[in-house]
């Protein structure tokens, strides 16, 4: 990300000696910052703040150089598993991950350009230089070996492990080879008692995880199970469901300790930047389209006032709907609430 952001500047300062020249610092430092020799996690506060301030004042890019910091919790993450310690806490089960966080994290491991990213093409370079930061295959094995013990081990830690099995189960699902493949089922089949609950329960973040990561395995029944039994028709779900969403796509902000902010009710997001999020997601992951399909119809139906606040959004969303009202696919649920959906868009932009 350092170097990505650093390729944003303007002439002269694009290069990597002209990069140091122009911070004063030595350019071994520099190049060691870049390939990860040297963590620039390690790098004092004060000196890391100058350091992105300099950037912004080159000509970085703003929104390359935000993902700074969900590149450096990547690299915690992945130091905190491939090498772990006795004495300290998984740092997944410190604080609720971001999607840019698991974004990085997914590019370390198997190439996979973050969406972030995805406009930012990789300049050609000399000689064997990487084009993506990913991680030797020893690495990446032992990253996996101790993510799936991990992840079993915190179901023995009681509540105090939710957050961590959770998330550790959820980046164990970044490993597609077989053996994995199968680890995941049994996993994670073993887990689908959660998504029978309904309504809230403490559980209900970790069955919502259970059941989107059993559709990366083909199976989307426990998905539309839990819209039906742990979402529909319980208010403090259904607000859960849209706090997950504003965190993970970036309406939430601030950095959360735990799953407990689900719970609380939405005061301070932005209903605007969850609608761009939630109907850009339901282009680009049609296996999820059940989940983004209620997520949007209950967003709309608490703040109708959205379809004035983004008209342009409300175009595509409109074309869209009419799209998947010829699916098959779609279940009776979705089918209600698209059509429901494009009601009020009717009656909005007629």
């Amino acid at each position: 990300m350092l170097r990505i952001a650093r390729e944003s500047t303007r002439h002269p300062h694009s290069t990597q000696v002209g990069m140091a020249e122009a911070m004063g610092i030595d350019l071994a430092t520099w190049q060691g910052w870049e390939s990860g020799r040297r963590p620039l996690a390690n790098v004092k506060a004060g000196s890391l703040l100058d350091l992105r301030r300099r950037l912004l004042a080159y000509g970085a890019a703003p929104n390359v150089l935000s993902l700074l910091d969900a590149a450096m919790d990547a690299d915690r993450i992945i130091g905190a598993t491939v090498a772990p310690t006795s004495d300290r806490r998984h740092p997944l089960a410190d604080w609720v991950h971001t999607r840019e966080t698991a974004h990085m994290v997914n590019w370390a491991l198997n190439g996979t350009t973050p969406p972030a990213l995805a406009d930012r093409s990789t300049k050609a370079r000399r000689g064997p230089v990487a084009r993506a930061p990913v991680l030797p295959s020893s690495e990446r094995g032992q990253f996996f070996a101790t993510l799936r013990e991990t992840a079993e081990s915190a179901i023995r830690m009681g509540d105090e492990g939710i957050l961590l099995h959770r998330q550790a189960l959820y980046l164990c699902s970044y490993d597609r080879s077989p053996e994995a493949t199968s680890w995941m089922a049994h996993a994670l089949h073993a887990r689908r008692d959660l998504t029978a609950s309904r309504g809230w329960t403490p559980h209900w973040a970790a069955a919502r995880s259970t059941a989107t990561a059993l559709v990366r395995l083909g199976d989307g029944q426990p998905l539309l199970d839990f819209i039906d039994r742990a979402i529909v028709d319980d208010d403090v779900a259904e607000t859960a469901n849209l706090n997950y969403w504003a965190y993970w796509l970036g309406a939430i902000r601030e950095p959360q300790p735990n799953d407990g902010f689900m719970r609380g009710r939405p005061t301070d997001w932005e209903p605007v930047r969850l609608l761009r999020g939630l109907v850009s997601g339901l282009n680009q992951a049609p296996g999820y389209a059940d989940l983004y399909i209620h997520s949007l119809w209950a967003l709309l139906t608490a703040h109708r006032w959205l379809p004035l606040a983004a008209p342009d959004v409300m175009k595509q969303l409109s074309a869209r709907i009419e799209q998947l009202l010829d699916d098959h696919r779609i279940s009776p649920r979705s089918r209600r609430d698209l059509s429901s959906m494009h009601y009020v868009l009717r009656e909005d932009h007629p």
